[in-house]
């Protein structure tokens, strides 16, 4: 790039390095304006400090770093989230187990929700929003995730979540919810997937649980009853290859009307069942 190129010259030659919509993603964040404004602004000069700082944010995405990381944010079910490296990347597959528990849950009365593992807060907070009768609790072992989780939500859903650090269900001995939810680690601690992408950037301990990914939704099927009402639900987000396994704890533990749920790519994704 030039040190003082237009913002389509700009675009350009950024997209040429990590395509169109990353490259205008990294320019709305380096010129903070929306698409409509780049598009009408497309002769503008940029000045050498927003030159400068676009070709940072290229580099460091031409050197793989997500570009969630990069701008700080990722949309999840149309809400912007407040992301860092101590969290999961909200991923559009995700909202697929926000659907299935909307689903589950009173349009309008009372309930409550636990979303362990809770990350950057994506999935309960979400629930939150659109459930503003709902108390929803968030739980994360780690006191930075919890930072980004209550960011998110004091922006989304101040009023009906509530935000503990615990490992799993440490944080809420003798409580019992309605409908209790997870995106947990479930990727095999050899996966070669964890060197790829944008997984190698993001909290091992967010995605890798034992020797077969299995190790931690075992432990949240497992202890679920001592944690539900009668006909509370339990749904969980797995790998592709997980829902025959996780179909077999959950009917091992005592659960009724077990599923599982294909994503938008036909994938099997999400797994819950009801305590009898």
């Amino acid at each position: 790039m030039s040190r003082k190129p237009t913002i389509h010259a700009a675009l350009f030659a950024a997209q040429q390095a990590i395509g169109r919509i990353e490259a205008r993603a990294l320019l709305r964040e380096t010129v903070r304006q929306t698409d409509a404004w780049l598009l009408a602004h497309a002769d503008d000069v940029m000045s050498p400090e927003q030159s400068q700082q676009y070709e940072a944010l290229v580099a460091r995405r031409v050197a793989g770093e997500p570009v969630a990381y990069i701008t700080g944010f990722r949309e999840f079910h149309s809400r912007a989230f407040r992301v860092s490296n101590d969290v999961l990347i909200p991923r559009p597959e995700t909202e697929l187990l926000v659907e299935l528990a909307l689903q589950r849950l009173p349009a309008k009365g009372h309930c409550r929700v636990l979303d362990l593992g809770t990350g950057s807060g994506c999935i309960g907070i979400t629930i939150a929003a659109e459930r503003p009768q709902a108390r929803v609790t968030l739980v994360d072992h780690s006191d930075a995730a919890l930072q980004i989780a209550g960011f998110n939500a004091a922006q989304w859903a101040p009023a009906n979540t509530r935000l503990l650090q615990g490992d799993w269900y440490g944080a809420v001995s003798g409580e019992r919810f309605d409908l209790i939810l997870a995106n947990p680690p479930y990727v095999a601690e050899g996966d070669s997937h964890l060197q790829q992408g944008d997984l190698r950037f993001e909290p091992r301990s967010a995605l890798a649980s034992g020797a077969d990914g299995l190790r931690d939704l075992h432990r949240i099927i497992a202890e679920a009853p001592a944690h539900l009402e009668a006909g509370g639900w339990l749904l969980l987000e797995h790998g592709f290859e997980q829902a025959v396994a996780c179909a077999q704890m959950l009917a091992a533990a005592g659960f009724s009307d077990v599923f599982c749920a294909p994503d938008l790519a036909g994938m099997p994704r999400v797994s819950g069942g009801r305590r009898r």
